[in-house]
């Protein structure tokens, strides 16, 4: 279902086939909104824990219930902000790589075009909806590093788009795949992210490149460490068979209004297929 892609040039890295419906064999992933219980076996989500407050209060949260990654929480700027530390883990592990060469701190930026506009590559189903479809072709990783993507530009609540998030486990190491093996696509999650979550995905987890749906573009700062040795920097396979993100972005915006729990917005994303 999977092959090694070693080589691919950088601009094949994005480039995503037309959408089709969906044939026998071919795997529909449910979608579910992100958040830090969901996809703490892939990383971190870094989101404000407290986004209500519109001043210091007083008494600073007991951080031990919290939903958040981060360690702590504090005053800061002269008692005009709150600082939440270490909200996400940064790891360099490329004195671990074959060539242990040395990796460094790097921030780049990626400009994300819609992959589908609200309306288009959708079908009507029974109560009206749309439904969308973004088959995944591809899947990488970055065996020594972490990789951070903050969203700019984008509100959280800006209804008109959203980033989609396709994380894959590892499976047990191969013959092809010796350290670390390849995804697991019978497992591969689908995460629904708005524009104030960014994420963080931990050394060798399977991620597809990022995908916005909507209106707009979505500018990421994306921060990592790298060595420039291409195979220790970013490991790729090509998805040969079907595996397709299907969501109804009505039910999706519905439910997040109403705000249902990610169980509820799954199976209802899946249902009206």
């Amino acid at each position: 279902m999977i092959s090694t892609n070693p080589t691919p040039p950088k601009t094949d890295r994005m480039r995503v086939p037309s959408s089709s419906p969906p044939q026998e064999g071919k795997k529909l992933l449910r979608l579910w909104p992100l958040s830090q219980s969901s996809f703490a076996e892939f990383g971190t989500v870094i989101e404000n824990p407290l986004p209500t407050l519109t001043s210091i209060p007083q008494v600073l949260p007991d951080w031990g219930q919290q939903q958040s990654a981060a360690g702590a929480v504090m005053r800061a700027n002269q008692n005009t902000a709150l600082k939440y530390v270490d909200v996400t883990l940064m790891t360099n592990d490329y004195a671990q790589s074959p060539s242990q060469t040395a990796g460094k701190a790097v921030m780049n930026m990626f400009a994300c075009f819609p992959r589908l506009p609200l309306i288009a590559n959708s079908e009507d189903v029974e109560d009206g909806s749309s439904l969308s479809r973004i088959p995944i072709r591809l899947l990488e990783r970055h065996p020594f590093t972490t990789q951070t993507f903050v969203p700019m530009g984008l509100a959280a609540s800006d209804p008109s788009t959203r980033y989609l998030v396709v994380v894959a486990p590892t499976l047990a190491p191969t013959e092809d795949f010796p350290d670390g093996g390849p995804p697991d696509l019978e497992n591969t999650r689908a995460f629904w992210a708005h524009g104030a979550q960014a994420v963080t995905y931990g050394p060798g987890t399977w991620h597809a490149p990022m995908a916005v749906v909507g209106a707009s573009r979505v500018d990421f700062v994306v921060l990592q460490f790298c060595n420039s040795v291409r195979e220790e920097d970013c490991q790729e396979v090509e998805v040969e068979e079907g595996l397709e993100v299907v969501v109804s972005l009505d039910a999706v915006k519905d439910l997040e209004s109403k705000g249902k729990n990610e169980t509820e917005l799954g199976v209802s994303c899946i249902q009206l297929l």
